[in-house]
């Protein structure tokens, strides 16, 4: 039986949004009623190739992917008998998911308070552009234009050519992600309490923290706040074979190095200049031909072959007919037939070794299940809770919940510090000897003492955890580590899959000394499989998925949307750990939970899987143009102070729109061509239009253009600076940054999560800072585990334990 199953949720979304965080609630058991409109949910004649019912199905191949498992009745919830009809289905739901503007659904009477009246213990998931509160709440937006606010766009491309959006909608993808999320960790402690949340979920928070890698904190911590960033794209990154793209990914010096002795130039590896990657940006033409005079007379397969003996992550770049196909994937059954339509579509991106899968049902017709849907009572929790020191009266959701958190990098601590945000008691483990792969992203040079301390990834992704530095490779450091874990509900990990077993902590050691636990492992490409040993990094993943073939100029090649994909695996790895917390207050037993990196990515892009194989339809790259709307794109505008790179988002969704931006750009003759009366012909007439809106922006001060626009109806926004997100106001006026001091670094501004629990307010983000190397040894091994202080002298002395970086 699947972890939620019995609970109600009321989806009165649409769009990507709604439509990916009920199907994830649904896939973890939920019964999700999808309440829509007479003409029914857009998605349902959407899709990207324009071929919605060239299948024989008069819904898209999206909308069947996106709601399976779902049913669906029709009401108007503009009048009183459907506002009636909804709240007679809330009386026995648990959650509901709403993505109108801020001040819609209050308007229709369907706000948390009518909710409360006939449901106390429900809770409201609200999805929007900015969220709700802050002074851009009711701006009109879509995914461009945010993308243009968040920042993400800033850093994508080459200075000759405009910068770039990320394909593929990811934006909807990561606010629908976290929406599902957000309920299912308020979801035990609203039940127990009797009282539900007002959640709120702002799409410009969720990309900041998914696409531009915490950049302000990178510009704090090296002195150079307010300094725009510059477009660059990563070296190696994508790069031309013979007989398509490979796609390479060096995070570490020793990675770098290999690589340039894999393609005949092991002489970089010493390079002052080329060994680093703002370095290799500065002889960018010399490293770019180097790397295609080898690739380029190369298959991708003989690269990857000859590439993973050297252990470099690299990948082949996936597209629609590709990715299925992919040995990997193949031999793990990812892809599996859609209920309705038989199409391949990735399944779920996690594995029980407890719970049964759901399976997927067919998509609902519009109205399918009007007249039966049976009554349902709200949920109860009789006897047990998930973990033993729940308590339904905490400030948070995870207060008493304890994590033991042997992550790497930025996926797996991501998802630790999603929980540790929510109150839980995570402590980060680390070796003095290998500490956290990501504090090797410093900004200070190796020479400073302590420089592994000024990274921002590492000081961003680790807050509210506690630290210990344990050496595992010894037999006291896995004592040590096996007391832990007797203590802990959850362990959660994303090593290579064979780290975990050589230290001699893998699932049949941990269990056995904690029987109820739950253990998270987060590889890259699974636990099973041909690939089960490769490394991989949310790069590697962007590379293999789509992501990064849907990204770039139709005439340009695939490029990283950049870092989208660590932290949506971790958030869809907590999700997994919710589903197994809630089977284990229904059963008490615990169990090993498998959730990938690689397929939490091949189910956010997996559009570009769907419309290959319902419609034969392979979707490419179209730089910041649309494929509903048009015109769409980035425009530069006048230069300040010799800054080039100001830019203008512009996005027309309507006819209405069309005729507001004529009337902004003073109605130029040129754009009076009756073709651009129209959506498709002002598709055909892009590259016209373009150089008439280029004409007048690069006359134009950026923000006065976008307030003018804004002013007469038209979807716009600047291209933000990532570097100067600490200057935005929205995410200020919403509490998610926060200033926290922290050992070592001083006082520095730091973000928190994309969604906003409005009744909890003041709500604290950050209640301690990511910890230094070692910081709560003493802490945890004293007063937790009773070891006492000659002891831990002795085992500092050793070098079992430590506070600094040892080499050896």
């Amino acid at each position: 039986m699947a972890a939620f199953s019995g609970i109600r949720v009321i989806d009165l979304s649409s769009g990507i949004a709604g439509g990916y965080c009920t199907k994830v609630l649904a896939d973890v058991g939920f019964d999700v009623i999808k309440v829509e409109s007479p003409a029914g949910d857009h998605l349902r004649h959407w899709s990207a190739s324009g071929s919605v019912g060239t299948d024989g199905d008069s819904d898209g191949a999206l909308f069947r992917y996106l709601h399976t498992s779902k049913r669906s009745v029709v009401t108007d919830a503009t009048t009183s008998s459907g506002r009636a009809a909804i709240l007679e289905l809330v009386r026995g739901a648990a959650i509901v998911i709403e993505n109108w503007r801020p001040g819609v659904v209050e308007s229709l009477g369907l706000g948390i308070d009518d909710l409360r009246e006939v449901a106390p213990a429900v809770s409201l998931v609200s999805m929007s552009a900015f969220g709700r509160g802050g002074p851009k709440s009711a701006l009109a937006a879509n995914e461009f234009t945010v993308q243009g606010w968040s920042g993400s766009i800033s850093t994508r491309g080459t200075l000759d050519r405009p910068p770039l959006t990320a394909g593929g909608a990811t934006g909807e993808w990561a606010t629908g992600i976290f929406g599902a999320l957000a309920a299912v960790t308020f979801l035990q402690q609203s039940v127990l309490s009797g009282r539900g949340d007002h959640l709120d979920v702002s799409m410009l928070e969720a990309l900041m923290l998914t696409h531009t890698t915490y950049s302000p904190l990178f510009a704090s911590y090296l002195g150079q706040r307010g300094v725009p960033n510059v477009r660059t794209i990563e070296l190696p990154s994508i790069e031309p074979a013979s007989d398509g793209w490979v796609g390479f990914c060096t995070v570490s010096g020793q990675q770098f190095a290999d690589f340039a002795t894999l393609i005949g130039h092991p002489e970089w590896g010493d390079d002052p200049v080329m060994r680093l990657q703002n370095g290799r940006v500065t002889r960018s033409a010399e490293f770019r031909g180097a790397v295609a005079a080898w690739t380029s007379t190369r298959t991708v397969d003989e690269i990857v072959e000859e590439a993973t003996l050297w252990r470099i992550p690299v990948v082949p770049i996936g597209n629609g007919v590709t990715i299925p196909q992919l040995e990997q994937f193949a031999a793990r059954g990812i892809f599996v037939g859609n209920p309705r339509g038989g199409f391949l579509q990735p399944d779920v991106p996690y594995r029980f070794g407890d719970i049964a899968p759901r399976p997927f049902t067919p998509a609902p017709h519009l109205g399918e299940h009007e007249g039966t849907i049976e009554p349902a009572s709200p949920p109860t929790f009789p006897g047990r809770t998930a973990w033993s020191a729940a308590d339904p009266a905490a400030d948070k959701p995870l207060r008493g919940l304890r994590i033991a958190d042997f992550t790497a990098y930025w996926a797996g601590p991501f998802a630790s510090q999603w929980c540790a945000t929510m109150g839980a008691d995570v402590i980060h483990v680390e070796s003095p000897t290998r500490p956290d792969g990501m504090r090797t992203a410093t900004t200070k040079p190796l020479s400073e003492e302590l420089w592994y301390e000024w990274g921002p990834v590492f000081a961003s992704a680790n807050t509210d955890k506690r630290g210990i530095a344990v050496d595992l490779t010894t037999p006291e450091g896995r004592d040590i580590a096996l007391r832990l874990i007797a203590e802990f509900d959850v362990v959660i990990e994303n090593f290579s899959p064979r780290v975990m077993p050589g230290f001699g902590l893998g699932w049949e050691d941990l269990s056995a000394v904690r029987p109820d636990l739950i253990m998270v492992r987060m590889p890259a490409f699974g636990l099973s499989g041909p690939w089960v040993d490769r490394t991989g990094f949310a790069q590697t993943t962007e590379q293999i998925s789509g992501m990064a073939w849907r990204t770039g100029f139709a005439d340009g090649q695939p490029l990283l949307p950049r870092g989208a994909c660590d932290p949506l695996a971790g958030a869809h790895a907590m999700v997994a750990l919710m589903a197994a917390l809630e089977h284990r207050r229904r059963t008490g037993r615990g169990q090993l939970v498998e959730a990938t990196l690689v397929e939490a990515a091949l189910n956010v892009a997996a559009e570009v899987v769907i419309e290959q194989q319902a419609y034969g339809q392979t979707l490419g790259r179209i730089g910041n143009r649309a494929h509903d709307v048009a015109p769409q794109g980035c425009y530069r505008c006048r230069s300040i102070d010799g800054d080039t790179e100001r830019w203008a988002c512009i996005s027309i969704e309507s006819d209405a729109q069309w005729e507001a931006l004529k009337n902004g750009l003073g109605r130029p003759e040129a754009l009076d061509d009756v073709t651009f009366s129209t959506v498709a012909g002002r598709q055909q007439g892009h590259d016209r239009i373009d150089d008439v809106i280029a004409q007048f922006a690069e006359r134009c001060d950026r923000d006065e253009l976008v307030e003018m626009l804004t002013s007469l109806g038209v979807v716009c926004s600047p291209v933000w600076p990532a570097r100067c997100l600490d200057e935005l106001d929205q995410p200020h006026a919403r509490g998610f940054m926060e200033t926290v001091d922290r050992a070592v670094v001083g006082a520095h501004e730091l973000w928190g999560m994309p969604v906003r629990p409005l009744e909890r307010q003041p709500w604290t983000w950050t209640e301690r800072p990511s910890p230094t190397l070692g910081e709560h040894n003493d802490e945890i091994l004293g007063g937790l585990l009773g070891i006492d202080e000659a002891e831990r002298a002795r085992l500092e002395e050793a070098g079992i334990i430590g506070r600094r970086w040892l080499t050896r």
